[in-house]
């Protein structure tokens, strides 16, 4: 299962944060859906792709 999340804001910082909680909570809902038939899911990689602005500017993950 892949699980990609997109958010917005005018703000100056902090959206990945977001995002990143915005996929950890649709894995965990998965994984509670599941755990009936397997306990033993595994959930990882959640990592930041990309962004655009903020504080520190843009960001692209070089392998995705």
């Amino acid at each position: 299962v892949e699980i990609k999340s997109f958010a917005k804001t005018t703000a100056q910082t902090g959206i990945e944060m977001e995002a990143l909680t915005a996929v950890s909570v649709a894995a965990l809902t998965v994984y509670d859906m599941c755990k009936a038939i397997d306990k033993s899911m595994v959930i990882n990689e959640i990592k930041l792709l990309s962004k655009t602005g903020g504080k520190n500017g843009s960001y692209r993950r070089k392998n995705p």
